[in-house]
């Protein structure tokens, strides 16, 4: 990691220094300032064929029937755009003319089977991406303008009704696999501006050359329009989802670490932005001009160079910070709490031992465990033992803090009873350096089993389990991270105590929201201390009843843990699911006591942030903690023009203590691309970021409004995005086509996965927990984590290539591609399924289960058994592979074809329709065509 040996690889074209651009209003939720402008009214920027390639479905032939009580209608007022989530809910929906069922939100026809209806309206589907070919066509009122070529599907007159093809809709294994056939195992140099990255689902070598790797940034756009009327226009968000940590793979090289000692980073004087490849040195070296806000300044003395022919520094190459995009500064003592270097920080282990959890041998699980897992604490580098000092407390009704000094011949146990205010009993002795008290250690956990056997104390505390882990870290003057070990609802009396306030005849009523506010203001209050005091928790449920996750659950949230939740927790079935979770979550890279700032260039600015956040002004984020798998979405405004030649500049810099206790920053730059013409907007357009950015701000304003009026407002910005495309891009065609932009062309079926997720779209069989925990989940994900969780994963185990280490192609999530002679293998990073149709070939089963037959195959197992097979072998190969890139350890689900317990696999087939509400893949396109064509007629 030192700067020794860096050589960046010459010549790149270094991006100028640029200018930022604000991004386009999506509908803010009860934001009426953006009601000037509607897609369905625009002008357009340039001539109307000048399009981006695009996709074109097909015609519907017109009819009062086509959506029956569900029609997807515009916004009631005709020049409204939509709106987005923001604060409180506004009265009236947006999309008045949605009037939702009890259970779908969005049209979904039910009077007549879908296939008929399909039939009827879609005509003959044809996709034509203006370059790309594509299949059908889509269809709408025939009153809309525009000519189409001739063929076919534009007869005169009403077509008979046939069944759509579903191959001809947009297919997302498609675009995965020729991203995949493009730009896989390829070498992605970020050496231009604006230049769209692999999909995330592309295996590639990112070499960095100025700027950062999509693997830290990605944009839902990487060219922003000019204009904020441009923007308001289109109603692309404009946002970036930042991971400052993410892990990239062994054969890309890790951030280079620059120090300057005592001078600490070179930073601008008025902005404070880093030096960066951004920054335009001028006056023969001496000075210098901040690519963020046009300031000129001095260029130090220590940091002096002459600069060559080009006017680039004659060390440019040799200095990270001048050529790459992301790096890391070591901070001086200025970037440190009281200007004094931090200590290395401290991991708390706390168990809950109540009745139930000894009882269940789940204690006895968890001390053993971390005997094991103690020797892998974190260590900075190659340094011998870890840094990191750990402490152990045990709880019920009290807490009991364990001295466990090298020096003591048995542990010593101090007991706090006054929960209310609760105070840390030792000091010395309590975090201790694990190699030097391992003895010591090991007798506690032997010991804390048999300490609690008889205990008969059923209730537990929480609120107060957290303060006192804080006020140990805080008596110790370390940041550090809390591993609590959790099963019930805390009902002791103590602050924090909940009641069971899970109502279902909440569901679709305004007042639902409340089942995802914490239940009190004592968790927010909480995570707020321990976010000052650099204190993470990370917190593993194991409920078998309702346990209130939207308050616990708050409390990692917001310092930068995470929550796992494994309910009914069985030993026998669910142990080597957690142990995995545990042993990946203390191993992971994390930074703590961690403050995040994102600058822009000028004309936009970081306007809201989504996340596991908390903020004390509108510019800091801060938080506990940071990991490798947390990612931050960031929405831009525009706050003037952006200029074309400077672009749109991003630098993400994040302050933190490594495990070793050195005070770093994290730098990443990225430079966007402007335009004046919505074309190149779109052809940026990156889909995958954009349902990030969608999930989050959908998931954040189910605290403030009905969950109905959310699916509305994003149908309706579906539908206003590509209506803005269809009117100002796309070259004129039949009205009843439904035109596509390239980029987006696979747009509808992710929004349509994230319209059924279980937040949105609410169901009595649904525990309201569940609902809390994938919502929390989400909200801190990255754009690989949230592409799978939304559209799964599904393999055809029986095509493996028993000889070939390589994945078998991927089919759609839909019932239609299963088949009963086949094996699939469906993950969506929380969740394994394998499924194994009625007809499975007697060998196959034989392979990976070792029984004669499938009526033989145990459906119990959680993990598949060692057979010495080929087919046993690859099987566990390729879930290996799955698995390993997730932060979740997936629990195996086995699934026979028409059995009970399917339909929890069928939930996840998301281009169908669901088994409890929610429109198939088709239905949606329907209905966010009429809502186009209404728009623009």
């Amino acid at each position: 990691m030192s700067q020794q040996g860096y050589v960046a690889t010459p010549p790149y074209s270094q991006s100028q220094p640029g200018i930022g651009l604000s991004p386009p209003h999506h509908g803010h939720y009860g934001d009426p300032s953006h009601a000037t402008s509607l897609p369905g009214v625009m002008k357009s920027p340039g001539p109307l064929g000048v399009a981006a390639p695009g996709a074109m479905l097909p015609p519907l032939p017109p009819g009062p029937q086509q959506f029956g009580q569900n029609g997807a209608h515009a916004s009631s007022a005709p020049g409204l755009p939509p709106h987005r989530f923001a604060g409180p809910a506004p009265v009236r929906s947006v999309a008045s003319a949605y009037q939702p069922s009890a259970q779908p939100s969005y049209p979904s026809p039910m009077s007549t089977p879908p296939v008929v209806q399909l039939g009827g309206q879609l005509g003959a589907m044809q996709l034509d991406s203006h370059a790309a070919g594509y299949g059908p066509q889509m269809g709408a009122p025939a009153s809309y303008p525009g000519g189409l070529p001739a063929g076919p599907a534009r007869m005169a007159g009403p077509q008979p009704p046939k069944q759509l093809d579903p191959d001809a809709v947009p297919s997302p294994i498609q675009v995965i696999e020729s991203d995949r056939a493009a730009r896989g195992g390829q070498v992605y140099v970020t050496n231009t501006r604006g230049q769209v990255p692999p999909l995330v689902t592309t295996d590639c070598v990112v070499q960095d050359q100025g700027h950062a790797s999509p693997r830290y940034i990605r944009c839902t756009t990487y060219c922003f329009p000019s204009s904020s009327d441009l923007a308001k226009q289109a109603q692309v968000p404009l946002a970036a989802v930042l991971q400052p940590f993410a892990t990239p793979p062994a054969d890309e090289t890790p951030l280079y670490l620059v120090n300057h000692g005592e001078n600490g980073p070179v930073r601008c004087n008025r902005c404070k932005a880093y030096m960066c490849p951004f920054m335009q040195f001028i006056e023969g070296g001496r000075r210098y001009q901040c690519g963020f806000c046009n300031c000129v300044n001095d260029v130090p003395a220590f940091y002096f160079q002459h600069l060559d022919h080009l006017g680039r520094r004659l060390d440019h190459y040799e200095k990270p910070e001048l050529s790459l995009g992301s790096y890391e500064y070591v901070a001086t003592l200025d970037y440190c709490r009281r200007s004094k270097p931090p200590s290395p920080p401290a991991f708390i282990f706390m168990i809950n031992v109540s009745y139930s959890n000894i009882k269940s041998g789940l204690v006895k699980l968890i001390c053993e465990e971390l005997k094991t897992v103690l020797e892998w604490l974190p260590r900075e580098g190659q340094e011998e033992p870890s840094a990191v000092r750990v402490g152990f407390i045990t709880y019920h009704t009290v807490l009991h803090f364990f001295n466990v000094k090298s020096n003591l011949a048995q542990p010593q146990m101090m007991v706090v009873t006054d929960v209310g205010e609760v105070f840390v009993p030792l000091l010395d002795g309590f975090l201790v350096n694990y190699q030097e008290s391992q003895s010591v250690i090991h007798n506690l956990l032997d010991q804390i089993p048999g300490m609690f056997a008889d205990s008969s104390e059923s209730e537990a505390v929480f609120a107060p389990v957290v303060q006192a882990g804080m006020e140990a870290l805080k008596a110790a003057d370390c940041p550090g991270k809390l591993f609590i070990f959790h099963s019930s609802l805390p009902t002791a009396e103590a602050p924090g105590k909940l009641k069971n306030r899970d109502d279902k005849r909440l569901l679709n009523t305004d007042k639902e929201k409340v089942l995802f506010q914490p239940q009190t203001s004592v968790y927010e209050s909480l995570a707020k201390d321990c976010v000052a005091h650099g204190c993470s928790v990370t917190l593993f449920l194991f409920p078998s009843q309702y346990v209130d996750v939207a308050s616990l659950g708050l409390v990692p949230l917001l310092t930068g843990g995470t929550l796992y939740k494994y309910s009914n927790f069985q030993m026998h079935v669910d142990s080597q699911q957690f142990l995995r979770d545990l042993r990946g979550d203390i191993e992971k890279k994390i930074g703590f006591d961690a403050i995040m700032r994102v600058r822009t260039s000028t004309g936009f600015r970081a306007t809201d942030f989504f996340g596991g956040v908390f903020m004390n002004n509108t510019t800091d984020v801060e938080m506990a903690a940071l990991d490798c798998d947390k990612a931050v979405t960031v929405e831009f405004k525009h706050d003037d023009r952006l200029s074309e030649d400077s672009g749109a500049l991003i630098q993400c810099a994040v302050l933190y203590t490594t495990v070793g206790g050195q005070r770093r920053l994290r730098i990443h730059n990225l430079g966007l691309s402007c335009s004046s013409q919505l074309a190149d907007l779109y052809k940026s357009c990156e889909t995958d970021a954009l349902v990030n950015f969608f999930a989050k701000s959908a998931f954040k304003a189910v605290l403030h409004q009905p969950v109905k009026v959310i699916r509305e407002i994003l149908v309706n910005q579906t539908a206003h995005m590509l209506a803005c495309y269809r009117k100002n891009c796309a070259s004129p065609s039949a009205a009843s086509q439904l035109i596509l932009p390239d980029s987006m062309k696979i747009l509808p079926v992710y929004m349509n996965s994230l319209l059924k997720s279980c937040v949105l779209l609410s169901r009595p069989d649904t525990p309201t927990d569940e609902r809390a925990f994938q919502r929390q989940l989400v909200m801190t994900m990255g754009v690989a984590d949230s592409q799978l969780f939304f559209y799964p994963q599904l393999l055809p185990i029986h095509t493996l290539d028993v000889k070939s280490t390589a994945l078998p192609a991927a089919v759609r999530c839909s019932e239609s591609r299963l088949s009963e002679g086949g094996v699939f293998l469906l993950a969506n990073g929380l969740n394994m399924f394998l499924w194994l149709g009625v007809s499975s070939p007697p060998e196959l089963i034989q392979g990976i289960f070792n029984v004669p037959s499938l009526a033989h195959v145990n459906t119990d197992m959680t993990q598949l058994p060692a057979v010495g097979s080929p087919h046993s072998q690859q099987l566990r190969t390729v879930m290996g592979i799955i698995q390993r890139k997730r932060p979740y350890s997936m629990k195996l689900t086995i699934v026979k074809q028409r059995e009970q317990p399917e339909a929890a696999f069928r939930q996840l087939l998301v281009e169908d329709r669901g088994l409890h509400g929610g429109s198939s893949y088709v239905d949606f396109l329907c209905c966010v065509h009429k809502e186009i064509c209404q728009l623009l007629s």
